[in-house]
């Protein structure tokens, strides 16, 4: 029988949580649609990042908006890493120095 809780649960970086505060509630609804299907399947290959391993983008095409997060299958964890419109990079630039600090140790892409 299928649980109905989704097997990974969400958080935030105090950064990401900031930008995902401060944003319009319409982006938010929809990024919540695509986090509650994410919690079930997180390893979506089609949006993982190749500079950072085992993160992953969600796209909403008609604001410009991303959402980087990171997954953690040992803790049944997605991390929210930065949340923002993408200009040029400036969102995954964000990621990436976060999750370098967060984790400790540069993550890239080999």
């Amino acid at each position: 029988m299928a649980s109905s809780a989704a097997p990974y649960r969400l958080q935030f970086l105090p950064q990401a949580k900031a930008e995902w505060d401060a944003m319009d509630g319409s982006i938010r609804s929809q990024f919540a649609k695509v986090l509650l299907r994410r919690l079930d399947t997180p390893r979506v290959p089609a949006a993982a990042l190749s500079a950072m391993p085992d993160c992953y983008k969600i796209k909403l095409r008609s604001s410009g908006f991303r959402l980087v997060y990171l997954v953690r299958d040992q803790e049944l964890v997605l991390l929210a890493i930065a949340v923002g419109k993408r200009d040029r990079s400036g969102v995954y630039d964000a990621a990436q120095m976060r999750l370098t600090k967060a984790v400790g140790t540069k993550r890239s892409g080999t």
